[in-house]
């Protein structure tokens, strides 16, 4: 049964940072790759980040690029996002995702998370 988990969110304040996880029990984990979403109230979903399955290569939203960082700990099954300089408009449902061997520049993922909330006060 595959499954992801996400940890992490809160409230934070401007210019605050968090850090979010998602723990993978999902077979084969370092197969692979993994993505961060998010879902504002009464928007779409948007890609955040992306990590290759060895973690050597990585992709990022213009929005969050230079203050979001994703990393990997395979052996730990775990994926993290790292968050600084959090900004008001960075308020929303944090997903992970995961796609087996795919390029992190796939709009396609095959498993997700329940979501975790982060809220940027002003």
């Amino acid at each position: 049964q595959v499954q992801l988990v996400e940890s992490g969110g809160g409230l934070v304040q401007t210019g605050g940072s968090l850090r979010l996880s998602c723990a993978g029990s999902i077979g084969t984990f370092s197969t692979y790759t993994m993505g961060w979403f998010r879902q504002a109230p009464g928007k779409e979903r948007e890609f955040v980040a992306a990590i290759s399955w060895r973690g050597s290569i990585t992709s990022y939203a213009d929005s969050v690029k230079g203050r979001f960082t994703i990393s990997r700990q395979n052996t730990k099954n775990s994926v993290y996002l790292q968050m600084n300089s959090l900004k008001p408009e960075d308020t929303a449902v944090y997903y992970c995702a995961a796609r087996k061997f795919a390029a992190v520049t796939t709009p396609q993922y095959d498993y997700w998370g329940q979501g975790t909330q982060v809220t940027v006060s002003s």
